[in-house]
């Protein structure tokens, strides 16, 4: 029989917002708990959730997740939770502090990365503090992908 602990799935992605590298220039990333209930903890175990069109917006002295959808756990019957309901994030006070410097002054924005479970089985975000890329940005980042392609395919080839 296995102990129990190895039964758990180390770092399970639920989630994960693909498009936010290639619209974002990621400059630092940060680890968050979420505040959810238990009927969006059985909804992310599913691997139901979608972070695509999510933003992290600072309010008070809180960080809030907004615009994120954890589609409801159908068996929970009436105890179900709101699918796009706003979720506080965890985290210490410097590192808030530090966000809040870098929104205000630098203009920065707040970008989820993934929604996943660690090793104790919490869920977590990771959060991306981002600058938005020009369209020339993109296009230079596009290039590079398809002369990355055609490199290996040459070297494949050859």
């Amino acid at each position: 029989m296995a102990p129990r602990g190895s039964q758990r799935t180390i770092n399970k992605i639920v989630a994960e917002n693909r498009k936010a590298r290639f619209n974002y220039e990621i400059i630092d990333t940060y680890e968050a708990g979420l505040v959810l209930t238990g009927t969006e903890v059985k909804s992310l175990r599913e691997g139901k959730a979608n972070i695509a069109e999510s933003y992290a917006s600072d309010e008070g002295n809180e960080i809030w997740l907004i615009n994120s959808h954890l589609p409801e756990y159908l068996q929970a019957n009436r105890f179900n939770h709101e699918p796009r309901r706003r979720r506080k994030l965890l985290l210490s006070k410097r590192e808030i502090n530090r966000l809040r410097v870098s929104i205000n002054r630098e203009g920065m924005t707040l970008v989820p990365l993934k929604i996943y479970f660690n090793e104790k089985g919490r869920a977590k975000l990771e959060l991306a503090l981002a600058k938005g890329k020009k369209l020339h940005d993109k296009r230079e980042t596009e290039k590079e992908r398809d002369w990355n392609r055609q490199k290996s395919r040459l070297l494949k080839t050859g």
